[in-house]
């Protein structure tokens, strides 16, 4: 059963989206994260919450730029998933956005992507894995690309290597519900806190949450209907190789046109034929019209 907004907490992707697109606090998260000073800081709404069947379905993340023109994706995940891959992605996300507008590779800006892991995400018990590309021959040598991915991490035990802020940050993204309101005594959890109650007593929030839902459960139902297509094709081709394979040898050709056939017509088609066929020639015969 969903959660109602008032039992959100910042580890759920609607509030965190919903947080860090207050200005202040992307700023002042940023600055924890990256020890530096942004003077100004520009949160994209269009592209930090959308709705797109071609972008993989729904995408909750904060996509902002600074005053230099640093981008940053910033995204909460609580599920192990191929992190290292989908960073990537994001970088060239936002490489191929900049270079559609006619720059040059020289004109690449720097860009960051950024994920609060509630789970560890390499096992080395760090709050903050920082990565760019280096050498391998050569760590200290870097291509200078301009990208680097941040893995922040909930079960971090380095407090002596970070700053007591990301880790009164981190433990707070930890909490369940009942916890999130305690005193942290720390400026920014406050800030956060405090943003996240006006999220939860804002009816437009209350309802863009609601909508958001609605298309949550749209996606997966899509998602089962599509996996239960999907193994009804896969039933079919494995039943029709069997059938063929104890007539004879299946040559590869007729294998691979198998295999990948995804018209499910077609696919009763051949297994109609492969029952009726003495030979694989006769069944090749058969399907020739299909």
């Amino acid at each position: 059963m969903s959660k109602k907004l008032r039992d959100l907490t910042i580890r759920d992707n609607f509030m965190f989206a919903a947080v860090m697109m207050e200005t202040d606090n992307c700023k002042h998260f940023l600055e924890m994260v990256l020890g530096i000073e942004i003077e100004r800081i520009e949160i994209s709404y269009e592209k930090s919450i959308i709705y797109n069947p071609e972008f993989k379905g729904i995408r909750l993340d904060v996509y902002a730029r600074d005053e230099k023109n640093t981008c940053y994706d910033i995204e909460m995940q609580v599920v192990k998933q191929e992190l290292g891959k989908r960073a990537r992605y994001y970088h060239s996300q936002m490489d191929m956005e900049l270079l559609l507008r006619g720059h040059g590779y020289e004109e690449l800006l720097e860009s960051y992507v950024i994920f609060i892991c509630d789970f560890d995400p390499f096992g080395e018990k760090k709050y903050q894995y920082t990565f760019e590309n280096r050498c391998i021959e050569d760590l200290d040598l870097s291509v200078r690309d301009g990208a680097r991915s941040i893995f922040l991490s909930t079960e971090g035990e380095n407090a002596e290597e970070v700053t007591r802020e990301l880790v009164k940050f981190l433990k707070f993204v930890k909490e369940d519900t009942s916890e999130t309101a305690q005193d942290y005594k720390d400026t920014f959890v406050q800030q956060l806190q405090n943003s996240m109650q006006r999220v939860k007593q804002n009816r437009e929030m209350e309802r863009q949450y609601m909508l958001l839902e609605d298309l949550l459960k749209e996606e997966r139902k899509t998602a089962e209907a599509k996996g239960k297509i999907e193994g009804e094709l896969k039933a079919h081709r494995e039943n029709i190789v069997e059938l063929l394979e104890d007539l004879e040898n299946i040559p590869d050709e007729l294998h691979d046109r198998i295999m990948s056939e995804t018209n499910i017509n077609v696919l009763k088609h051949m297994f109609k034929a492969a029952v009726k066929a003495d030979t694989l020639q006769e069944f090749e015969e058969i399907i020739s019209n299909l």
